[in-house]
């Protein structure tokens, strides 16, 4: 369960090659964060407070916290991770997206187990 939510991430951000600003304050992080995730993830996840995933097998990215620290993804983006779901390009990512994108991920975060949909 839980390579598979760290591999969902990384189809997030498997296109995400655009660069942001170095000097971005947090809420600009957030809004390139969820921009990243918008373009790229939004037709498997749910990206936001509510609602499910279009595809049922794709966790919501607000629930990642039951399973993992979201901040060790930025690691495995950074340096290059690979599924084995067909639909889950490898994934290598410039820090400053990494940062965008978990930036994001960690300011929707629910932390309560009955909120998982």
């Amino acid at each position: 369960m839980k390579m598979t939510i760290l591999l969902a991430l990384a189809l997030l951000a498997g296109c995400a090659g655009q660069s942001g600003a170095n000097n971005d304050t947090p809420t600009q992080q957030i809004d390139r964060g969820r921009e990243i995730a918008q373009a790229h993830c939004a037709s498997c996840h749910a990206l936001g407070p509510s609602g499910d995933s279009p595809a049922p097998e794709a966790p919501a990215f607000r629930t990642l916290t039951q399973s993992f620290r979201v901040a060790t993804l930025e690691d495995a983006l950074t340096h290059g991770i690979s599924t084995g779901h067909p639909a889950m390009p490898e994934v290598q990512l410039p820090r400053r997206d990494v940062h965008a994108l978990v930036a994001y991920l960690q300011s929707i975060q629910q932390t309560s187990p009955s909120s998982t949909r």
